[in-house]
């Protein structure tokens, strides 16, 4: 256990770096409990920790020698002895490993151990990974919904306009249907992203192993860090997914130990001890003695070529974990550089879109004041609205892309 306590000290600390490192304190906050709440409860890491907690105790296991044999026999037939009849034997045999073969078996287990540690580790990274980057969804997702709705009532504010201007002969009922027909479509998308939002609230609240209709309050308001995070091949070096490489290498160097252990010889130890009834009518030295007899026994692997199939299983096995090692880092390596030129693509693309939906407001604000003193072309008018949707959706997308990546960036090297 002592392993897990360390783990929960290490990973508190993560995951408030993480929330701190992309999100304002008070979302932070909200975020922190959250991610405190599916490390406690999530089924899948307690089945880790159980896992964990199996493979410690599977180490007392191996530190007890074989079973003792014990015996009894009785003679159906009486052996005749100078001394007397045989009644009945009772025998007791312990076989001993050779030296340093439970020390070895103990080291295996203990390797293994380790690596259903650093699974849990892993594990937890990921759950950390995954609510996070639900969190955010749900953020994208509330605000396309706020973005959907304060068109929508433009739209109405605009229908209210067109009718006055068609009573009084400055627009056509056409473009009536127009803002109809749009409002129609951003109210199909608006039952659409309602549909998005109660699912993916769903999957938070199952990562947090509670009722999948609880209500989640995502943050309100995100800000975009300016710096972006530099790369570090040398954190990824040491990412759970690689050093659980390094402790399966680890625990197959220790096997190839046990085996070369099992490939000696094995001593055993043993008491015969047979009881002797008297002989009657004669008067000999020892009459009717009880035989003590003590055994030593020595079982020689001759015929070893299995230990020696094993030693090369062994050799191939960890040339095949050093290979995938490898690959899983070069993995690693191309999704971290995916992420980080994402983040600052996601970056980038927000403040061309912040800076564009400006323009548009200024458009509209223009065009409605030309209203006040001449025809109004409200097709116009429609045509500019909805390249501004398109530009706060997009907008909204480039914060969602920014902080999943940044999730992605800290899951890999912090």
């Amino acid at each position: 256990m002592k392993y897990l306590n360390s783990y929960h000290r290490k990973n508190k600390a993560y995951w408030r770096l993480l929330a701190l490192l992309i999100i304002t304190n008070s979302s932070a906050q909200n975020l922190s409990e959250h991610l405190e709440e599916a490390l406690a409860n999530n089924p899948e890491i307690q089945s880790f920790e159980l896992q964990y907690q199996i493979s410690e105790a599977q180490i007392q296991e191996v530190e007890t020698l074989p079973d003792t044999e014990l015996g009894i026999a009785y003679f159906a037939s009486e052996t005749e002895t100078r001394v007397g009849p045989q009644r009945f034997k009772v025998s007791a045999k312990q076989m001993l490993p050779w030296f340093g073969t439970i020390a070895s078996r103990k080291n295996y287990k203990q390797a293994l151990s380790e690596t259903k540690y650093e699974e849990i580790t892993l594990a937890k990274r990921k759950l950390i990974a995954a609510v996070s980057q639900s969190y955010y969804t749900l953020y994208a997702l509330n605000e396309k919904q706020k973005i959907l709705e304060q068109n929508n009532a433009v739209l109405t504010t605009y229908k209210t306009l067109l009718l006055t201007a068609v009573s009084t002969g400055k627009a056509t009922a056409v473009s009536v249907l127009k803002i109809e027909i749009r409002q129609g479509e951003i109210q199909d998308m608006m039952v659409l992203n309602q549909q998005q939002l109660l699912s993916e609230q769903a999957h938070f609240n199952a990562l947090l192993n509670r009722d999948f209709k609880e209500k989640v309050n995502p943050p309100k308001q995100l800000r975009l860090a300016d710096t972006l995070l530099a790369k570090s091949n040398e954190k990824l070096s040491l990412h759970p997914e690689l050093i659980i490489y390094d402790k399966l290498y680890e625990s197959v160097v220790q096997l190839e130990g046990l085996n070369q252990k099992e490939s000696r010889p094995k001593l055993g130890f043993g008491l015969d001890y047979i009881a002797v009834d008297e002989r009657p009518g004669l008067n000999i030295n020892d009459n009717g003695k009880d035989m003590i007899m003590p055994m030593l026994s020595l079982s020689i692997p001759i015929f070893n070529h299995k230990y020696k199939s094993k030693t090369q299983q062994n050799d191939l096995k960890q040339k095949e974990i050093a290979f995938q090692k490898q690959e899983r880092f070069n993995r690693l390596k191309v999704t971290l550089e995916k992420a980080i030129n994402n983040r600052r693509a996601a970056h980038l693309s927000y403040k061309t879109h912040l800076k564009n939906n400006k323009h548009t407001e200024e458009i509209i604000a223009l065009l409605l004041k030309k209203y006040e003193t001449a025809t109004i072309d409200f097709s116009e008018l429609l045509e500019v609205q909805d390249l501004q949707l398109k530009l706060k959706i997009k907008q909204n997308e480039a914060i969602h892309s920014f902080f999943n990546n940044s999730i992605i960036i800290n899951y890999l090297i912090n």
